[in-house]
């Protein structure tokens, strides 16, 4: 799988998180095959177009421990993310350190392996 076919498996996957559920890079790794590779799910929600085609929900992947990931000093990313998700109605908490939180028991989405469309079907095959 090459970057690009990586991303748009990353965003096809995206798109198909609920509406008012949440869930890792971790988790978007290992449902397009790639399990070791939860760090470029966050590279590849880093190329994303703001203005990408259908929609691309970003603001609902999160870390594995549940905390809205920072996006560095200076930035307001992790605050946007909060935004968003409590736009939909998913409760953010801060931590002790000042994370921001959400508790995948209550909004976490995390599908078996196998179980989603994976959008890589080839249909030129079939003649």
């Amino acid at each position: 799988m090459d970057i690009a076919e990586f991303h748009a498996a990353v965003y096809h996957v995206i798109r198909q998180i609920p509406h008012q559920k949440v869930t890792s890079y971790s988790h978007i790794a290992k449902l397009i095959g790639m399990p070791r590779h939860s760090r470029h799910v966050g590279q590849a929600l880093k190329f994303l177009s703001p203005n990408a085609m259908p929609p691309v929900p970003w603001y609902r992947v999160i870390s594995a421990a549940g905390v809205i990931s920072s996006r560095g000093p200076g930035t307001n990313g992790a605050e946007r993310q909060r935004e968003a998700l409590e736009a939909e109605g998913v409760e953010v908490t801060e931590g002790r350190n000042g994370d921001l939180r959400v508790n995948f028991g209550t909004w976490g989405w995390f599908p078996p392996i196998g179980s989603i469309d994976l959008g890589d079907e080839d249909d030129e095959d079939e003649e």
